[in-house]
């Protein structure tokens, strides 16, 4: 696998305080962007304060007295209120939606009914988007929703620009809504062995996501997944290998940013050799300090170094690099002393999310405290945003903060949204949405990822290919409620006879319905995930592996579940389950080259034994002739 190095990032930093400097890219795609006449208010300069611009990013100095002529009209609460980074309810900046209004005074208080009241009242530095906080339903509602944030943010020529950011991932972390192109899981993309497509992916989603408005994603992942049950990342993560994990980090924080929208290295300092999830327990992480720092630090350097704007630390313990126990995220010996002084990162720091379970036992007023004290800039979704808030400007009222930490946040805050043009204009178009989401082209390169990826890793019983248009019957059945029905219906289109037949977890009489079923079909292909977790999942893998029947099993999620299925002979894995990575298995059903590799190797359960080393795949064998 080679390095990325042949493209240039479009920030540069070398050390702490270094020169950033802005590269002029995708001038056809900005003028889009900055076109006049799709959504309302989009691309009118009268809308836009008297702010200084980012014309000219070619010394710091410069960008550094524009952003201080910013600050210096920045009340307290304005610039307390940009350390922090909220979600609010509502497809619309001023939405009325009885429900959206009732979420949004539930969390901000009875006088915030949508986000541009929030703006308004707490002055938020940074809006998250989610599809469950009725964000995300559709391309142009979406940058409808980021431009009425913008107008509100920056009312009445005193305000200043929202960051809006996501988790677009990719795989089965992905927020935007169809038409738009959503890239493979990150596993998925390691194993086309191609870096080059780390970049082109980051490049397709950020084109997309700047053309909904939003200018930071919180990705890539670069925790090196050496833990196979880890429950954090799984197929979030590239692969195994911290050599891997920098090349294809660094391509993507490229593709990313060479595309106007900032990335986000997460999750600092490495999830990937713990098992739990902070989001929903306890995540520790009891390796050396010399085995961190030479496996799941590198991947940060290597994005530090490609000029990651963001990176996130999280709520994982890790005793070997703060011996007192305290979550990386609130941790000043690992925020300050590890990221900032010892890797030299001046980037902006962005929390993960501060409601986590992780962190539930810690009091509220003392966890914003030490997340502060820790040394981030953006505070993320604090589980009570208006006491956070408050208990930071209470902070520094009374001495306990002073107001140069929080200037030193929020000069990187500003500083980052002068890089990505926000003072110059932070509206987007509907002809952008037009034009750039969900084109022809990003689809196909989300399709040629997923491709790629597609692995083998036995094929010892001949049952591939199924021809496509020999309308065999083939069972499809397994784990997945959506993903059973979506193959059935992409082997439907190649000309074959598909039987669905979901199973999830199943019973003993599922498992008996789904045998006999098999009996009746000419191949049965059987989903799982995650069947080490799930012994129900096993269980039919291995009644239908009893019949002797031909059998394909393939793992839609991490490919680990070939170590728990001893007896299978024929298995492949798809690293997701995604409409895109669901016709590529289709294309590799019927007889399209399976060309992936194993990014990561797999091993039998006891951990003691290689099964599969890092870079197995098999191909299918050439056609017979006559």
């Amino acid at each position: 696998m080679r390095p990325h190095t042949h493209r240039r990032p479009y920030l540069s930093r070398v050390g702490r305080g270094a020169v950033r400097r802005t590269v002029l890219v995708l001038a056809v795609t900005a003028a889009v962007f900055l076109s006049v006449g799709g959504i309302a208010g989009v691309g009118t300069r009268s809308h836009l304060p008297s702010y200084p611009t980012a014309d000219d990013t070619t010394a710091h100095g410069t960008v550094a007295r524009r952003v201080d002529e910013v600050r210096a009209r920045m009340s307290l609460a304005e610039r307390v209120g940009q350390l922090f980074v909220l979600q609010v309810h509502g497809e619309t900046a001023t939405t009325t939606n009885p429900a959206d209004v009732a979420a949004n005074q539930a969390l901000y208080g009875s006088d915030v009914r949508n986000g541009a009241e929030l703006l308004a009242k707490f002055h938020p530095g940074g809006i998250i988007y989610f599809t469950n906080t009725n964000n995300m339903n559709n391309p142009q509602q979406v940058a409808e929703l980021s431009n009425g944030l913008q107008r509100a943010a920056t009312a009445g020529g005193r305000g200043v620009p929202v960051q809006l950011s996501t988790d677009q991932e990719g795989g089965f972390v992905s927020r935007v809504p169809p038409p738009a192109a959503v890239t493979p899981s990150g596993m998925a993309v390691g194993a086309t062995f191609d870096s080059d497509l780390a970049y082109s992916t980051a490049a397709s989603t950020a084109r997309q996501l700047r053309a909904m408005g939003i200018t930071m994603d919180h990705a890539p992942v670069v925790d090196v997944i050496t833990n196979p049950d880890n429950t954090a990342d799984g197929t979030r993560a590239f692969s195994d290998r911290a050599d891997v994990v920098s090349s294809f980090g660094a391509a993507a924080v490229a593709g990313y940013q060479d595309n106007r929208v900032a990335a986000t290295a997460k999750h600092f300092p490495g999830l990937g050799a713990a098992e739990a999830n902070p989001d929903t327990g306890v995540a520790v992480v009891d390796e050396s300090r010399a085995e961190i720092m030479r496996t799941h630090l590198e991947p940060f350097r290597a994005a530090i170094t490609a000029g990651v704007e963001s990176i996130m630390p999280t709520a994982v313990i890790v005793p070997a690099l703060d011996p007192s126990r305290t979550p990386a995220v609130l941790s000043a010996p690992i925020v300050t002393g590890l990221l900032r002084h010892t890797l030299g990162y001046d980037g902006v720091v962005v929390t993960d999310a501060l409601r986590a379970d992780a962190l539930a036992a810690i009091p509220p007023e003392r966890m914003i405290l030490d997340a502060v004290r820790a040394g981030n800039d953006e505070l993320t979704l604090p589980a009570d945003p208006p006491a956070a808030i408050a208990t930071v400007l209470g902070a520094v009222r009374d001495g306990t903060l002073t107001e140069d930490r929080i200037d030193q946040s929020v000069r990187r805050i500003l500083r980052l949204k002068a890089t990505l043009g926000l003072f110059d204009n932070p509206y987007t178009s509907s002809r952008a949405v037009d034009s750039l989401v969900g084109t022809a082209a990003d689809q196909e390169t989300m399709a040629e990822v997923a491709r790629r990826s597609v692995t083998l890793l036995r094929h010892e019983a001949g049952v591939l290919p199924v021809p496509s248009g020999s309308h065999r019957h083939v069972l499809v059945t397994g784990w997945g409620a959506t993903a059973v029905p979506s193959l059935a219906g992409q082997l439907r289109g190649r000309g074959l006879v598909p039987t669905p037949m979901y199973t999830g977890s199943p019973d003993r009489g599922t498992v008996a319905q789904v045998v006999a079923a098999a009996t009746r079909s000419d191949v049965t292909v059987v989903l799982t995930n995650n069947v080490g977790n799930d012994e129900r999942q096993r269980n039919l893998v291995e009644a239908l592996l009893a019949t002797h029947l031909p059998v394909v099993v393939v793992a839609v999620g991490t490919p680990y579940d070939i170590a728990h299925l001893r007896s299978v002979r024929t298995y492949l894995a798809t690293y997701g389950y995604r409409d895109v990575s669901l016709a590529a298995l289709a294309d590799a059903l019927v007889g399209a080259q399976p060309t992936g590799r194993l990014p990561v190797t797999i091993r039998t359960p006891d951990g003691t034994r290689v099964r599969y080393p890092f870079g197995s795949g098999q191909r299918l064998p050439a056609p017979r002739e006559g």
